[in-house]
C-alpha cells in the first residue's frame, strides 16, 4: 500500500463527505483549516468512551459556559460536573477542569502544540495527546482509537487481538507509518470518521469505503471477522439501597459523594449496601416506591429506592448532607441513577391530589 495512494484517497473522500460538527472548523473553510486546541481539548474528552450523537449538544452546552481555558479553570468543580451530568465518566470533567488549570499557570493560557507537553496533562493520554497535537496544530503525530485500530487491522488484514500489547505496537507504528507530510490532523479526523460511519463494528459499508481497492481484509471477504470480538466476561452485579427522607416542606436529604472513586463528588439521596445508613434512625416499615437498574462498562447496578417522610430535623447538615426542594437540587450534578429518582419524585410532588408519599 503506497502512502500517498491512501492519503489522497482519505483525504478526497473526507472534505467530500465529513460530518459538520461543531468542534470541527466550518464545511466551508478551506481544507486544512484548524480548529481552536481548547475546543480539540474538550471534545476529544467528552467523545471518550461517548458517541458523537450525544456529545454534540453537552459540547455546546460546555462552550457557552466556559468560552475560554481560562474560564474553564476558574470555575468550580460542581458546575462543571453539572454540566456533565448525563455523559458519564465524571473523572474526564475533573481532570478536564485540572488540564485547563495546569495550561493557565504554567502555559499561558495557551494549549500545549507538542505531544511530550499534552502527555504532562491530567486526562491527556497518547491517543488525546496525538489527536490535539496534529489536529489543532498540524503537528505529525499518529492517534489510535477504536475507530482507527478497526481501520487498520481491516486495511492489513491483522487478525488478531489488537488489544495484546505486541498487535498494539504494531499498530501505533503502523499508524505514524502512513501519516502523511502535510493536513495530518485532517487525515487523522478522516480515519476515525471512515471508522465511525463506513468501517463500522458490524456490517461495514465497503462498497462505499475510499479504501476498498486496497483493503486486504475486503480482498479476502473477512472484515466482518476483524478485529476479533473481545470476549465476554461476567458482569458483577452490585445492589444499592437509596432512602428518599422528606421532610414536610418538600425538602429531601441528600448527601455528596466523596471526592475520589466512582461519581467521586457528585449528589445522590442517601445510598448504602444495605438497609442501614450512617447517621439516620432506624425505621422499621420503609417502602420501597422503585427499583432502578444501572449498566456500566464494567459492572451492574441494582438501586431499591425506599421513601419516609419526616418531622423535624432528624438529621443535621454539613458540607457533604444537605436538605434540598427538587429546584434546588437541579443546580448540583446528579448521578444518572438518581437523577431518575429525582424526577420520579418532582412527577410525584406534582400529582394532583395524591395523599401518599413520596
Amino acid at each position: 500500500m503506497q502512502k500517498n495512494d491512501l492519503s489522497q484517497r482519505l483525504l478526497g473522500w473526507y472534505d467530500a463527505h465529513r460530518r459538520n460538527l461543531p468542534w470541527r472548523p466550518s464545511p466551508d473553510a478551506p481544507p486544512g483549516t484548524r480548529p481552536p486546541a481548547y475546543h480539540v481539548l474538550v471534545s476529544e474528552a467528552m467523545l471518550q468512551q461517548t458517541q458523537v450523537a450525544t456529545v454534540t449538544a453537552y459540547f455546546q452546552r460546555f462552550l457557552e459556559a466556559f468560552p475560554t481555558v481560562e474560564h474553564l479553570a476558574a470555575a468550580d468543580e460542581q458546575r462543571v460536573l453539572r454540566l456533565w451530568q448525563g455523559l458519564g465518566y465524571y473523572a474526564r470533567a475533573r481532570n478536564l477542569r485540572l488540564a485547563a488549570k495546569v495550561i493557565v499557570e504554567h502555559c499561558g493560557g495557551e494549549v500545549p502544540n507538542d505531544v511530550e507537553r499534552l502527555l504532562a496533562l491530567p486526562g491527556v493520554g497518547r491517543y488525546t495527546a496525538g489527536a490535539i497535537a496534529s489536529i489543532a496544530h498540524g503537528v505529525r503525530a499518529p492517534i489510535l482509537d477504536g475507530n482507527v485500530i478497526r481501520v487498520l487491522c481491516r486495511l492489513d488484514a491483522i487478525d488478531t487481538d489488537p488489544r495484546d500489547r505486541d498487535v498494539m505496537a504494531a499498530l501505533w507504528t503502523r499508524a505514524e507509518q502512513i501519516l502523511p507530510e502535510s493536513r495530518t490532523g485532517d487525515f487523522n479526523s478522516a480515519l476515525m470518521e471512515l471508522g465511525a460511519t463506513v468501517c463500522t463494528p458490524r456490517n461495514p459499508s465497503c462498497l462505499l469505503c475510499p479504501l476498498r481497492g486496497i483493503c486486504q481484509a475486503f480482498k479476502k471477504q473477512i472484515q466482518d471477522r476483524i478485529p476479533p470480538p473481545k470476549p465476554a466476561n461476567a458482569t458483577p452485579h452490585e445492589k444499592r439501597f437509596v432512602l428518599c427522607l422528606r421532610r414536610p416542606d418538600g425538602r429531601y436529604l441528600i448527601e455528596r459523594r466523596p471526592a475520589s472513586g466512582r461519581w467521586a463528588s457528585m449528589w445522590q439521596f442517601l445510598t448504602a449496601s444495605d438497609k442501614h445508613w450512617p447517621g439516620v434512625p432506624a425505621f422499621t416499615k420503609l417502602r420501597r416506591f422503585t427499583r432502578i437498574s444501572h449498566t456500566l462498562s464494567h459492572r451492574r447496578y441494582t438501586f431499591d429506592a425506599y421513601a419516609q417522610s419526616v418531622s423535624g430535623r432528624i438529621c443535621g447538615t454539613s458540607d457533604n448532607r444537605r436538605w434540598a426542594s427538587i429546584g434546588e437540587m437541579e443546580h448540583l450534578p446528579f448521578t444518572r441513577p438518581h437523577l431518575k429518582l429525582r424526577e420520579m419524585l418532582a412527577k410525584q410532588q406534582e400529582a394532583p391530589n395524591r395523599k401518599t408519599m413520596p
